[in-house]
């Protein structure tokens, strides 16, 4: 059985094969997948492991979310879309969710980066400022 290190290294092989032009390309990464499937060499699912969690990274680096805690109209929907892609390029998606429990505000998580400016949060400092 491949070592950690042996299939984190490999993994990182293959997913830098997968990009095409400066971006990850589904087919590659589909065919990567099925070839170690089904030929199962030694280490393969450390292996696949590794390289399943690179590519979640990867993907995550272009996908936005943006919560509310009230429901954002189409004109704010827009301006928020508009900022983010000035920001990161136009190769993000954005995703709108409503959380309740945000209170009011937004909280946007795009990659590892999170922006928290809803009310909730802003209570939860204040609790923990005064007790």
């Amino acid at each position: 059985m491949k070592s950690g290190k042996a299939a984190l290294k490999t993994a990182r092989q293959l997913f830098r094969l997968c990009f095409k032009e400066g971006s990850l390309d589904g087919a590659t990464v589909l065919k990567v997948v099925r070839r170690y499937g089904e030929d199962k060499p030694r280490g393969y699912l450390g292996i696949l492991s590794s390289f399943q969690r690179l590519i979640r990274l990867e993907v995550e680096k272009s996908r936005c979310i943006v919560e509310s805690g009230t429901e954002l109209d189409a004109a704010a929907k827009k301006e928020i879309e508009a900022d983010l892609r000035k920001k990161y390029g136009n190769h993000i998606s954005v995703e709108f969710r409503l959380e309740p429990a945000l209170l009011a505000g937004l909280r946007i998580r795009m990659g590892n980066d999170v922006w928290d400016g809803s009310v909730a949060n802003r209570l939860e400092r204040l609790r923990q400022q005064y007790s």
